[in-house]
């Protein structure tokens, strides 16, 4: 009965709750709803949520309010096409984002908590170890949407919650995953009890090594320009304790009928289609993956189509106007997500959390950079491009059956009028310059992350690359048409009940608390 009373208590954290409750009720310990504990077998069910509430939200619409409402948008992924939503022009929607940031503090941040905590005190050293790596996960994403926000402290039941500077949160991102390795490491071989409940890894011990060496891997690389030695040797450690290097062992949620790919929802509301930016570059390099991207448009423009390939993929410039939306029939001319996103009521595709094909980018960064990566960074390069080609199921050859990689093609333009944002190439070329290489890299990196839209608008503002077309207008007056909005404004609900806590969080930032101020990391 204290099991079957404490799943419910989690089960209206995450569903219950309104976006009008009080901070301090979201904040409140999860342990504290129940006078007893989870035995071992009931555990896993709370796992397996926290899972789930994570990458979902427990809710279609904080996924809707976040993540495709602004990082798709910001990483241009796709593009607005409904009339009466502007954040694809910049309007930095507070009820959008508070409804993104109550929902991972409601339905996901108490499970994460939970799991880590009863794990730890019941002496689960591998599952400890697997929660704590899914609470930097999770963790790094919100942290760089807004910077500094509620971490350590989260989860303390008292009506403030005081936020944690970005360095600091940082900083015990690094040191976390350093310890959880160490535990993997010395558990090599094992399952952990969890087995199925897992919805990641299905317990393996050995997977869970590859998938937190290159989460370090990858939070190292985000913080090279501000702290370059700490990232060094944390990346250098990360690629000797072994990160992922085969699609098999790449980490995803698996997606179930229960906890569909929210994705599966949201393309039947025709809000958004592709982007001009990914039109121009698959279509220039004569991508495969455009059709495990995206669908055909239902009416397609085959005025620019590449000689000999018939590419009925279409995208929208981002920043369109309300009445080219009303009157221009994107929905129909554009592109949608592509077939397995748009199957009403199926599962979905697996939620992708970390993958082969970025690990051998970062690798190829660092190489750059002149670290120990075990490759340069052209085999590095290429090899990021062949694991993503072949996650598709694609042998390595373009469109038109030519080799992908020795490709000289570069991004061509969208339609009749606008030229392309960028000339950089597929072929590696490695007696170009430091930044160029770099672009390249990030720019294949950017296609190979898809939908990964929280990843790709990070790396955006970390490298400046790739280099994609400006919106059509902006109307929102810190911005001009040719920028990327560098982090989110702090939300409504926070001043109404948290405000000495985030008046707090807003001197940490050092600057406004708006769109422009940048990240800690973000120093290039």
């Amino acid at each position: 009965m204290k099991t079957i009373r404490y799943l419910l208590a989690v089960s209206m954290l995450s569903l219950g709750m309104g976006c009008t409750e009080k901070f301090d009720e979201i904040n409140t310990n999860p342990k504290s709803v129940t006078v007893g504990g989870l035995d071992q077998s009931s555990y896993g069910l709370v796992v397996k949520k926290a899972f789930y509430g994570a990458v979902f939200y427990g809710d279609v619409m904080p996924f809707l309010r976040g993540h495709a409402a602004f990082t798709d948008l910001y990483a241009n992924y796709q593009a607005h096409t409904h009339p009466d939503f502007f954040s694809d022009s910049f309007v930095l929607n507070g009820a959008w984002l508070n409804e993104f940031f109550t929902g991972f503090y409601r339905n996901a941040a108490p499970q994460i908590k939970y799991v880590e905590d009863f794990a730890v005190e019941n002496n689960y050293q591998v599952e400890a170890a697997m929660m704590k790596v899914w609470r930097v996960y999770t963790y790094h994403k919100i942290t760089d949407f807004w910077g500094p926000i509620p971490y350590s402290n989260f989860g303390n039941g008292e009506k403030t919650v005081r936020y944690d500077a970005q360095d600091v949160i940082y900083h015990d991102f690094l040191s976390t995953l350093e310890a959880a390795i160490e535990v993997f490491k010395a558990n090599a071989g094992q399952t952990s009890f969890l087995g199925s409940q897992d919805v990641v890894y299905g317990g393996k011990v050995d997977q869970w090594l590859k998938l937190a060496s290159t989460l370090r891997l990858r939070l190292a690389m985000r913080i090279k320009y501000v702290e370059p030695e700490l990232a060094k040797t944390h990346a250098e450690q990360a690629v000797a304790d072994g990160v992922i290097t085969d699609n098999a062992d790449n980490g995803y949620v698996t997606s179930s009928i229960d906890w569909p790919n929210p994705y599966n929802t949201i393309t039947q509301w025709s809000d958004f289609r592709m982007s001009a930016d990914m039109e121009s570059v698959l279509k220039g390099y004569l991508d495969p993956r455009v059709a495990d991207y995206y669908s055909e448009a239902a009416q397609p423009d085959a005025a620019d189509d590449p000689a000999g390939v018939v590419f009925n993929y279409e995208g929208i410039r981002n920043g369109q106007s309300k009445s080219d939306k009303q009157g221009q029939g994107f929905n129909a001319k554009a592109s949608n997500m592509a077939a397995p996103y748009l199957l009403v009521g199926n599962k979905g595709p697996n939620w992708q959390l970390l993958r082969a094909a970025e690990a051998y980018f970062l690798r190829a960064e660092g190489a750059l950079e002149g670290w120990n990566m075990g490759g340069t960074p052209e085999a590095l390069y290429n090899q990021g491009v062949l694991m993503s080609l072949a996650e598709y199921g694609h042998a390595g050859t373009d469109l038109l059956g030519n080799d992908y990689l020795t490709s000289t093609r570069v991004p061509v333009k969208p339609d009749a009028v606008t030229a392309p944002a960028s000339t950089v190439p597929i072929a590696y070329d490695a007696g170009a310059g430091k930044e160029r290489q770099l672009e390249q890299i990030i720019t294949q990196k950017w296609i190979a992350l898809y939908p990964d839209s929280e990843e790709a608008w990070a790396e955006r503002r970390r490298t400046g690359y790739p280099v994609l077309l400006d919106r059509l207008m902006s109307d929102n007056p810190d911005f001009t048409v040719s920028d990327i909005p560098r982090r989110l404004p702090y939300v409504s609900s926070e001043f109404d009940t948290n405000r000495s806590a985030v008046e707090e969080a807003i001197t940490l930032l050092g600057g406004a608390d708006n769109g422009v101020t940048k990240l800690w990391w973000d120093k290039k």
